[in-house]
């Protein structure tokens, strides 16, 4: 051991780091854990009603009411995320999934499995990249929150005012745009999350894994959909 005039050893603070390390570590572990469920629970009911014809019969005339009780369990989510315990909070995740999973049945009617297969790799990587990136990079990337937000709100807008004009002009340029939002949110929410993790004392708390699943599963279906859009092939 060093004992030299200005040399101080400080075995605590490197020790703390690297707790602190395995603890983010763990705790995305079990972030991806669940959104990998939500996503597997999502695509294998999708693919279930699109191959059945009675289930499809029974799933479309419902679809608009089902995507509106969507949006009242997504939004009751996040408004109560913080209150519940780890078990409400994974019911609800995992309705919402079940329920994505149901409206996500006409992808099945509208594209060929392959161009959905395709896509789906395409997004599987660049989530994994984007989120990589999220995870390594010191740079600070919470200056990208409000560019991000700002972008969102372009292409919801952009979508909206497409349902009238009907222009595949606009819906390419959206959907490009949509591509870059969602890469970018993907690397920005797993940076967040980790610095909240952090932030919260290492807890490892079910909620807010699954708080954060929800935040990386929304990404990843986002950023599926604007790729598929892009690049697959109709029936």
């Amino acid at each position: 051991m060093r004992n030299e005039p200005g040399y101080t050893y400080s075995p605590t603070g490197s020790a703390s780091s690297v707790l602190a390390e395995e603890s983010a570590r763990v705790f995305m572990q079990r972030v991806y854990w669940w959104m990998s469920l939500g996503l597997a629970l999502t695509g294998g009911i999708a693919f279930s009603v699109a191959s059945s014809q009675a289930l499809t019969a029974m799933v479309l005339p419902f679809f608009y009411p089902l995507m509106v009780v969507e949006l009242i369990v997504v939004f009751a989510f996040v408004f109560v995320q913080s209150k519940v315990s780890g078990p409400v909070a994974a019911a609800m995740f995992l309705l919402y999934a079940i329920l994505n999973g149901l409206t996500f049945s006409v992808i099945f009617l509208v594209y060929e499995l392959g161009s959905i297969g395709g896509a789906f790799a395409i997004t599987a990587g660049t989530f994994g990249a984007m989120s990589l990136y999220g995870t390594v990079t010191k740079k600070d990337l919470s200056g990208w929150g409000s560019f991000l937000l700002m972008g969102l709100i372009g292409i919801i807008i952009a979508g909206i005012v497409n349902i009238f004009l009907q222009s595949e002009f606009l819906d390419f340029v959206k959907s490009c745009a949509g591509v870059v939002i969602f890469a970018g949110l993907t690397a920005y929410d797993t940076q967040k999350l980790r610095t909240h993790h952090a932030n919260s004392g290492f807890s490892s708390a079910m909620s807010l894994s699954i708080t954060g699943a929800l935040m990386l599963y929304l990404d990843f279906v986002n950023l599926f959909l604007q790729i598929l859009r892009l690049l697959g092939r109709r029936r």
